[in-house]
C-alpha cells in the first residue's frame, strides 16, 4: 500500500473517531437537557437501582440481634448495615477481638442478605491526646487506622458488599470537635480505601454520608460545599460511590427550589442538589448512596421536635419516599440505607428512639414498619409487588422474597 493512501485511510479514520465522537457528545448533551442528573450517565453501577437496606445495631447482642435480622428479610429488604467499630475490634494496641463481628456473619449469612460494614470510630488510644474524650476523632497514626481498614477485609474478603468509610465528618461532632476538614477527611478515606483494595480488590467502596446542614462554621460545613472540596482534593479516586444522607425535614416530593423549602438543605431531595456536584466535576457515571435517611417522630427534644411527624406521618412519609426515588433517581441512586432498626438501650431521651421504625425499649413495630414492610420494591428490573397486611409473606407465615443482592 502507497505512502499517500495509507494516510488518506488514517485521515478517514480520525475523522470517522472525531464525528462519533462528537454525535455522542450530542446525545448525552440532549439526554443532559431531558434529564437534569444525567441518569443515562451511569454504567457498570454496583448496585441495582433501587437496593434496599436498614441499618442495625447488631453489636452487643441481648438475644435481639437474631430477631432484628429476621424482620429485615420480613421487610423484604436485602441488605443491613452495622457499624464495625474500631475501638471495639482492637481496644488495645495489638489485642483484636473478633468474637462478635464473626458472629454477625454467621447470622448474616444464614438468611442470605447482604452486609453494608461501616468503619469508623477512632479508639481512645489511636487519637491525639487532646482528643481522648471526644465522641469521634480522626486517628493520630493514619497507618494504624490503615491497618484497621485492612485487617477487616482481610477476614472478611468477598462477604462485605461494600464498606463506608466515616460517617458525617461535614459535622465538628463527627471530626473530634475539630472544625470540619475536608482535605482531612479525604487523607482518612485514602488511606482505608488503599488498605481495603490491597486486601480485597472486589471490594465496593462508598464515601461518608454527609449531613445536610446549613451551619457553615467551626460546628459544621454545610454538605454541597464540604462535597464540592472534596472533588477538589480528588477523593472520587478513592470510592465507588458517594455517600449521602436524606433525612426527611419535609414532605419528600418537595423541590429545594420551592417556597415551602425554606433552605435547600430543608428537604429530602436535597440529594438532587449532591447529584448536581457530581455532574459539575464531571462524575456523571457514578452512582450515589444513600446511607441514612427516614423521619422522626420526636416528642422531646426540641433541636429535633420542630420537624417531627407523627408515627402514621412517618409510615406515609417512608412509602412516598421510596416511590419519589423510584420514579426519579434511578440509575444513579443504588443502595438506600433507611434508619434505624433500633439499639435496645435507647430511651426516649435518645433522639435516635424516635427515627426508629420499631419502639426501641418494648420492640413493638411502629405503623412505618408494617407500610414499608409491605409497600412494592422495585430494583433494577425486579420487582416485590405491593402485598395485603394480611398475606402469607406479611404475616409471615412464607418467606418474604427479596431483591438479588
Amino acid at each position: 500500500m502507497r505512502g499517500s493512501t495509507r494516510r488518506i485511510i488514517v485521515v478517514v479514520v480520525i475523522v470517522a473517531l472525531a464525528l462519533a465522537a462528537a454525535g455522542f457528545r450530542v446525545l448525552r448533551e440532549a439526554s443532559a437537557r431531558n434529564d437534569p442528573f444525567d441518569a443515562a450517565a451511569v454504567t457498570n453501577a454496583p448496585f441495582p437501582s433501587l437496593t434496599y437496606g436498614i441499618q442495625a445495631f447488631l453489636w452487643w447482642d441481648n438475644g435481639e440481634a437474631g430477631k432484628h435480622l429476621d424482620w429485615v428479610r420480613l421487610l423484604s429488604f436485602s441488605h443491613v448495615k452495622q457499624t464495625f467499630a474500631w475501638r471495639d475490634l482492637e481496644p488495645k494496641p495489638g489485642i483484636w477481638d473478633w468474637t462478635q463481628s464473626d458472629r454477625i456473619f454467621r447470622e448474616i449469612a444464614r438468611r442470605d442478605l447482604g452486609i453494608i460494614v461501616r468503619l469508623g470510630q477512632v479508639p481512645s488510644w489511636a487519637r491525639a491526646s487532646g482528643q481522648r474524650s471526644a465522641r469521634d476523632a480522626p486517628p493520630e497514626d493514619i497507618s494504624r487506622w490503615a491497618d484497621y481498614c485492612a485487617s477487616v477485609a482481610e477476614r472478611y474478603q468477598g462477604k462485605v458488599a461494600a464498606y463506608q468509610i466515616w460517617n458525617e465528618p461535614n459535622l465538628s461532632r463527627e471530626w473530634g470537635d475539630n472544625p470540619p476538614d475536608p482535605a482531612g477527611y479525604v487523607k482518612v478515606l485514602a488511606a482505608c480505601s488503599e488498605a481495603i483494595r490491597v486486601a480485597d480488590p472486589a471490594a465496593v467502596l462508598i464515601s461518608a454520608g454527609l449531613a445536610p446542614t446549613g451551619n457553615n462554621d467551626g460546628r459544621a460545613m454545610p454538605d454541597d460545599i464540604y462535597l464540592d472540596h472534596m472533588y477538589r482534593n480528588d477523593f472520587q479516586q478513592h470510592i465507588d460511590l458517594v455517600g449521602v444522607h436524606a433525612p426527611g425535614y419535609s414532605a419528600p416530593e418537595i423541590s429545594p427550589d420551592s417556597e415551602e423549602a425554606p433552605q435547600r438543605w430543608f428537604t429530602f431531595r436535597r440529594v438532587e442538589d449532591m447529584r448536581k456536584i457530581m455532574l459539575s466535576h464531571d462524575d456523571a457515571e457514578r452512582q450515589m448512596a444513600i446511607m441514612e435517611f427516614g423521619y422522626t417522630t420526636e416528642q422531646i427534644n426540641p433541636d429535633y421536635k420542630w420537624f417531627s411527624v407523627t408515627e402514621a406521618q412517618q409510615a406515609e412519609m417512608l412509602e412516598r419516599a421510596y416511590e419519589y426515588a423510584i420514579a426519579n433517581w434511578r440509575p444513579w441512586v443504588g443502595l438506600m440505607v433507611l434508619i434505624y432498626l433500633p439499639d435496645g438501650s435507647w430511651r426516649q431521651a435518645d433522639e435516635e428512639y424516635w427515627w426508629s421504625i420499631v419502639e426501641p425499649d418494648t420492640g413493638i413495630p411502629r405503623d412505618a414498619f408494617y407500610t414499608v414492610a409491605n409497600m412494592r420494591k422495585v430494583c433494577g428490573a425486579f420487582v416485590i409487588p405491593e402485598r395485603e397486611s394480611d398475606s402469607p409473606v406479611a404475616e409471615g407465615r412464607v418467606k418474604a422474597p427479596i431483591c438479588p443482592n
